[in-house]
Formats: structure tokens, C-alpha cells, sequence
């Protein structure tokens, strides 16, 4: 789902789950549907901590009229806003779902293989054979390639065969009502009800995520209003039912957002022997020669007709224990639809599959354990004690928590990979 503000979670959410691997800020991308669950590492998960909500100084209904004011005057008729709220009341599963925080992440090598699995690729060849007139007039419109529509087409909602079943204006509803960030979710709900009086669908079949990502790409409603098109020339932009709108309104948000035809997300390489794993770092972009000048080799000619003079940042996703990637410009854009490391890897990785190209070569590290979120709580309470700055000691793993633990490692002469493992925290405890 294009990441706007904020990312909402679907029934199958990731972002929690991969909090170490958040795009470049402190705060947790929220990511959608098609991606797998959080789930415990060796262990159950205990019961989701959930944080308090103040009650609201309204009641529901007296809130409601006050919203029906503004969105009246808005220009929202009252027949279709009394519609749209007929038998709406808050929704406490969207609250807790909003609230929740799991205790553990998984591993990115699991994220990946659910992601880019066999009977996924094999689904995606099999509809860009079907879909062949649709994409070749979208990639001619927007200059987007297909491999990567049809990926985020897959990862958001699994070639639209899981749009999601929440109730959007309910959803919505509860979260401006009593949500943590009230003012965000009641522009959402107003840009529903600009859907709906634009009449691209009805309050009946206004169905998606919990956090009220809609359609078969998973936008939210601002996103659709500036981004959504009529491609298939019906009159509505329909993201629900129709594939070729769905697929159309994905690259034209990608098109806005610096998309780069025919170039890649980025490839797998090979890093030299004594590599100075602190240039692993987003802030860090060089030259594709000066990667070179540095030892850094591709794994395979997806970076042959790359001008040499092309910018990229080095990512390790799982430390330098694993695969080492080199990120181009179109990952960038990708982390615009959706400000998640891991989505963005899982979206590029799965095109190359649908081009016919090979997997990930390296090895992953498999046997490491992750942190759970009191472990990565507690990593960031002992790195600040020691005096490294790694912001919040909130469990997030953002770019200031991995320059403070790239900070420790250079001064205990590690790898400074910034990646938080069970040996770190360990170190961090008996240092």
C-alpha cells in the first residue's frame, strides 16, 4: 500500500513484525496485506501488551453529528453520509488491533521465502500472461515495469484475492474517534466519504483493512483520491474489482514517486575480504564505481546496463553474516509506497523472480535467534547508558538505534554491521 503518513495493518501485517528492518527513520513503517503474520521465534507469543486510550470527552453519537457537520460542509450530501454511518458503532477488535504490540519479529529469510515462494512466482507469471494488453498499455502510460506491479499486486493482496473484509467507514470511524492519532484517521474517513460521493463504490461494498487500506494495491483513501485512475475507461476507478484500475493506480504512484524504467530495485553482491561493513549504512551512497574501486561485486549482470555513475547505498539485512545488496533509485520509490527495508527487498526480489532470474545466492543466518521487543528495549536502555544515543528505548530499530550500535561495535573493533543480534545485547550486558 502506498506509505502515506502513517501505514495501516491489515489481518496480514508485517510491519510490526520487522521493526528491525525499517526503512531510514525511528518510527515503524506500517505495512498491508499479502505478508505474513508476526510470529514467535522459538517460543509462543505472549498476550500483545496494549497501550492505554484516553476516553473520549464525546460519546460516539455526539461525535458523529459533529463530523456529519463538517463533512456536510464539505461538500458531502446527507443522504450519503447517513448512509455510509447506518448502524456504524466503534469497532473494539480495529482498537486493540491498533494498540497491540507484539512481543516478537521474524526473521527476514522467513518473511522473504512466504514472500517470494514458489506458488507465488508461478501465480504471477501465470496472470502477467493474462493481464499481457492491460500492462503493456499501463507500462506505455506510466513507464513503470510489470514485474514490479504485478509483485506489489501480489504482496498487497495476493493478486486481489485478499482485499481485506473490515467495514472501511467503521474502521475508520473508531480510529478517529478514539485512536492514537485522531486527526490523521479523520482525514482518512473524510476522504472516504469522498469516494463514496464520487461514486466509484458504495457504502456496502467499501470493504479492506482494519486500518482501512482499500483494493487490490491497498490504498488508503488520501492516497486514492490524488493517486487512483479510471484505466480501464468505466467511468469509476475501481481498486476493488477492477485489476487493470488497481494495477494502474500503483504505477502511477510509483511514476510520482521517481520510478526509472528498465532499471533495477538494486542487486545482490559480493563484498571484499576486511570490507568496512560501516558503509552498510542508508546515509552512505556512492557512485556504482566507487562500489567497485571498494571490492563490491555483483552477483549477477542485473547491474550491466547500470550507468556507472548511478548512486547506491549497500544493505545488509541481516548483518554481515548474510546477503549484502546494493539499493538503486527504484528502491526508493518503492519505500514510498511502502517506508518498510524488508517490503521494499520482498517486492524487488519477487519481480526478479518474474523475470525468470535466479534467488538470493548467500546464505542466510539461519540458526541466529532475534530479539525480542524487551531485549531490543533493553539493547537500547545499555547502548544510552554507555553513552551511544540510540534515541527511545522503545523497541524500534530505526537508523539512530543502528548508529549507536554501529558506534559500540567500532569500539569493541567488530564488524560494524549495525545489526542488534543476541551476541550484541549479551556484550552490551557484560561490557
Amino acid at each position: 500500500m502506498p506509505n502515506l503518513l502513517f501505514r495501516g495493518l491489515s489481518h496480514t501485517s508485517i510491519t510490526l513484525s520487522f521493526v528491525l528492518l525499517s526503512a531510514c527513520s525511528e518510527a515503524p513503517a506500517q505495512s498491508m496485506s499479502g505478508t505474513p503474520t508476526a510470529a514467535p521465534i522459538t517460543q509462543p507469543a505472549p498476550t500483545p501488551e496494549v497501550a492505554q486510550t484516553a476516553q473520549p470527552a464525546l460519546s460516539f453519537a455526539e461525535w458523529r453529528m459533529l463530523l456529519r457537520s463538517d463533512a456536510i460542509a464539505a461538500g458531502i450530501s446527507e443522504t450519503l453520509f447517513d448512509r455510509a454511518f447506518a448502524g456504524v458503532t466503534p469497532n473494539p477488535d480495529v482498537l486493540r488491533l491498533d494498540n497491540s504490540q507484539p512481543e516478537f519479529t521474524r526473521p527476514v529469510w522467513e518473511y522473504l521465502d512466504g514472500a517470494v515462494s514458489p506458488a507465488r512466482v508461478k501465480q504471477g507469471k501465470t496472470l502477467m500472461l493474462q493481464e499481457r494488453q492491460a500492462l503493456d498499455r499501463i507500462e506505455q502510460r506510466y513507464g513503470v515495469n510489470r514485474e514490479t506491479l504485478v509483485a506489489i499486486w501480489g504482496m498487497e493482496s495476493n493478486f486481489g484475492g485478499n482485499i481485506g473484509s473490515y467495514n472501511v467507514v467503521r474502521s475508520l470511524a473508531t480510529l478517529a474517534y478514539e485512536g492514537r492519532r485522531q486527526a490523521f484517521w479523520r482525514s482518512q474517513l473524510l476522504a472516504v466519504l469522498q469516494i463514496l460521493q464520487h461514486g466509484d463504490t458504495d457504502p456496502e461494498h467499501l470493504v479492506g483493512s482494519w486500518a482501512g487500506a482499500m483494493g487490490q494495491t491497498q490504498f488508503m483513501p488520501t492516497t486514492y483520491n490524488e493517486h487512483a485512475v479510471d484505466f480501464d475507461g468505466d467511468g469509476k476507478r475501481d481498486v476493488w474489482r477492477s485489476s487493470t484500475d488497481a494495477l494502474a493506480s500503483a504505477a502511477q504512484y510509483l511514476n510520482v514517486s521517481g520510478w526509472q524504467m528498465n532499471q533495477p530495485w538494486g542487486f545482490e553482491v559480493r563484498l571484499p575480504a576486511g570490507f568496512d561493513y560501516a558503509l552498510a549504512d542508508p546515509e552512505v551512497r556512492r557512485t556504482l564505481s566507487q562500489w567497485q574501486a571498494l571490492g563490491v561485486k555483483p552477483v549477477n549482470s542485473s547491474a550491466a546496463s547500470v550507468p556507472s555513475e548511478s548512486m547506491a547505498t549497500l544493505l545488509l539485512p541481516a548483518g554481515h553474516k548474510g546477503p549484502a545488496f546494493l539499493l538503486m533509485n527504484n528502491f526508493r520509490s518503492i519505500l514510498r509506497y511502502n517506508n518498510s527495508t524488508s517490503y521494499a527487498l520482498a517486492i524487488g526480489l519477487l519481480s526478479d523472480s518474474l523475470r525468470g532470474a535466479a534467488g538470493v545466492q548467500a546464505r542466510w543466518p539461519v540458526g541466529e535467534r532475534q530479539l525480542g521487543r524487551q531485549e531490543r528495549i533493553e539493547l537500547q536502555q545499555l547502548l544510552a547508558q554507555k553513552g551511544f544515543e540510540p534515541g527511545k528505548a522503545d523497541g524500534i530499530i530505526g537508523a539512530n538505534t543502528r548508529k549507536a550500535v554501529r558506534a559500540f561495535q567500532q569500539q569493541q573493533q567488530q564488524p560494524a554491521d549495525g545489526y542488534p543480534s543476541i551476541e550484541l545485547l549479551q556484550q552490551l550486558r557484560d561490557h
